[in-house]
């Protein structure tokens, strides 16, 4: 028999966890929850899912990026593919380079303000993350995508299958 793939969700909001567990395991997903950054490392350790959904915003307003860094900086996590949830808005671009595009609109005075940045190349599907933490400085991180909350069922799933290992 075919084991069933599993993807994590960190999120502390009970009802997006329940409308994405009830999506995904329609779909034939083993969905496993975590409420925060520390539950979220705790499951990935023990579950190593194929993918992990991570919100922004959970007990600090960047823990989701936390955890996401963490992730791309721990051998044990790098080979687990990873979507960002939120309800920011997303800046499309067709620039080689989304780091580069993120630099730009950092020097933009329309969003040079903004705390987070959400990139996705459309050319090649690349998409990152640039956020200001609490001293001021600008992080980047690649990310494989985004899940844009509320949540589409319509388009979790193609985006998932798109990502998952």
């Amino acid at each position: 028999m075919e084991t069933k793939k599993k993807i994590l969700i960190v999120d502390d909001d009970i009802d997006v966890i329940t409308v994405i567990e009830t999506i995904l395991t329609k779909e034939g997903y083993e969905v496993h929850s975590a409420m925060n950054k520390k539950e979220g490392l705790d499951k990935l350790r023990n579950i190593k899912p194929n993918l992990a959904i991570l919100d922004v915003m959970m007990t600090t307003h960047f823990e989701g990026f936390e955890l996401a860094q963490e992730m791309l900086n721990n051998p044990e996590f790098k080979d687990i593919p990873f979507l960002i949830q939120s309800s920011i808005e997303i800046l499309v671009t067709s620039n080689a380079s989304i780091q580069v595009m993120a630099r730009e609109y950092r020097q933009n005075p329309n969003f040079k303000d903004l705390q987070v940045l959400l990139l996705h190349n459309i050319s090649d599907g690349s998409a990152g993350i640039d956020y200001m933490a609490e001293d001021g400085k600008s992080h980047w991180f690649p990310v494989r995508g985004f899940i844009r909350k509320p949540v589409d069922g319509k388009k979790i799933i193609p985006e998932i299958q798109k990502h998952i290992r």
